[in-house]
């Protein structure tokens, strides 16, 4: 049992009591022979007590002595007592402190057990769920495998139907280009009596007429064609109808007399950066940003093949102007493919060190002449897809190229604002072209040469489209009516109109 201090100071009092009553009734034990030597005679005890009274003296003195020791030994024992009680009170208030924090903990030990609970019963739950949505998954992935089963089963049938479709479409294919050989064999000396030099161009449906081009001065029509701009406009063959695509995946054809909206031709899944037309005018082919090339049959609006092969953005298409089955395209997968129209599919693959951004067939379709970002020029052999010869043709990007009517001039355009005309056998500049004003708008801007090989035409970043004379190599018309960057310009094969269009997706069509 813990004693306090106060009873531990009392204890020790008492106890230094009893020992000095004791020593007392030792000294008075101790007195008693004193007090019977009185008794006797002085004379003969004076001796005897005079020994005993020293004795008595000593002894009274060690007493004296252990009084002063028991005192000082009472009040260090006193002050430890005092010591000890506050020592005490200390640890009693350390102790009422760490109950109230055992207190505390108990309570805090309690809720977070609660909240375990809780979350335990939500774990299960959540478990429960996850069992349950397994299963479900369990069921839709089965269901998936059927679903792609019966997909695949389709796909074959499909491709099995279309293989079917082909090779009627070969046949009729066949017979066709029998037709067109025993006509040109027919008309073979007609053409040639009816050949003038700047005149008449052959083709495979006989003889296409040009007319002397007008310089253009006036705004005939505003066409507010796509949304998000409008990149790539040309001509059908001898006619005023204008083939227009944009960046809203559509391509339209605009009757350019009216301006009124001919038809327009759906399915193109990216932005379409180029557009060629066959000779005959009944196919469209479209370059798109979706990787693919899209040729639709005019006369229906369907698309008739979906060309696939080119790993990025096809940003340039044309068509041979001898035959309708001869495809070429370039991408900015740095490589150009020539496509059979006929089979649908690529028949050669041209690969070159940087990429190209627009290409053009010569006019006896063995040759692709094709410009490219490095600012050079190339000529390829289509029966060999070897490189035929190259020059530098611009220090920045090729944008554009036109030939001309004879085949013997090709226009290109460049991002340092140039516009060089090449003599096309011998790859010699005979002509360039350029205005304080004129800025190439983009790495895609088409220029194009007039009908009648007299003019160019090209669109700036200013709105603005300069007409030049190539005899004279000066600006004939500034035409000013586009409130953004032009970024393509086309011109009719009867002379007029000149059409162009900006980036906001307005057409404007000149007289």
């Amino acid at each position: 049992m813990i004693m306090s201090p106060n009873e531990i100071a009392n204890n020790a009092i008492r106890h230094a009591l009893r020992a000095l009553r004791q020593r007392h009734l030792v000294e008075e034990g101790a007195h008693a022979p004193a007090f019977l030597a009185l008794s006797r005679p002085i004379i003969s005890q004076s001796s005897e007590w005079k020994e005993k009274a020293e004795k008595l003296e000593l002894e009274l003195q060690q007493c004296y002595k252990a009084q002063s020791r028991l005192s000082e030994q009472l009040v260090v024992e006193v002050a430890e007592g005092r010591a000890s009680k506050s020592s005490i009170e200390e640890k009693d208030a350390t102790i009422d402190n760490l109950q109230q924090e055992l207190t505390r903990a108990r309570d805090e030990c309690s809720q977070l057990k609660a909240d375990l609970e809780m979350k335990i019963k939500a774990m299960e739950l959540a478990i429960s769920e996850s069992q349950e949505l397994k299963a479900q998954l369990e069921a839709m992935t089965i269901k998936a495998k059927n679903t792609e089963a019966e997909n695949n089963m389709l796909i074959d049938r499909w491709m099995l139907q279309k293989m079917k479709d082909a090779e009627r479409l070969n046949e009729a294919n066949a017979l066709y280009e029998d037709m067109i050989d025993r006509l040109k064999a027919s008309g073979l000396e007609k053409l040639a009596q009816q050949q003038v030099d700047g005149v008449v161009r052959q083709s495979e449906e006989g003889a296409e007429y040009f007319v002397e081009s007008t310089v253009p001065s006036v705004c005939k029509h505003s066409i507010r064609a796509h949304e998000g701009g409008c990149g790539t406009i040309l001509f059908e063959n001898n006619s005023g109808k204008l083939i227009s695509g944009g960046q809203d995946r559509t391509v339209k054809v605009w009757d350019t007399n009216t301006g009124s909206l001919s038809s327009t031709l759906h399915g193109c899944l990216g932005s379409v950066l180029d557009l060629a037309v066959t000779h005959d005018n009944r196919s469209v082919i479209a370059a798109s940003s979706s990787n693919n090339l899209y040729a639709w049959d005019v006369g229906s609006g369907r698309v008739r093949h979906t060309l696939t092969g080119h790993s990025d953005k096809v940003c340039a298409v044309d068509v041979s102007k001898i035959s309708s089955r001869h495809v070429v395209s370039a991408a900015y997968d740095r490589t150009i493919k020539i496509w059979d129209l006929q089979k649908g599919y690529c028949t050669k693959t041209l690969i070159f060190p940087s990429n190209c951004n627009a290409v053009r067939f010569s006019m006896d379709g063995q040759t692709i002449c094709s410009g490219h970002m490095d600012g050079n020029l190339r000529l390829w052999d289509i029966q060999t897809g070897k490189l035929l010869s190259e020059v530098a043709g611009h220090s920045l990007a090729v944008t554009s190229l036109s030939l001309s009517r004879n085949g013997n001039t090709i226009l290109t355009s460049g991002r340092d604002n140039l516009h060089n005309l090449f003599d096309i056998r011998s790859l010699e500049v005979c002509g360039t072209l350029r205005a304080s004003g004129n800025r190439v708008a983009s790495n895609w801007s088409r220029s194009c040469i007039s009908p009648d090989d007299n003019h160019v035409a090209a669109g700036s970043a200013d709105g603005s489209v300069h007409v030049w004379s190539i005899s004279k190599h000066d600006i004939v018309s500034t035409l000013k009516e586009h409130t953004a960057s032009v970024l393509c310009c086309s011109w009719s094969g009867l002379g007029k109109p000149l059409a162009s269009a900006d980036r906001n997706g307005i057409i404007f069509t000149w007289n």
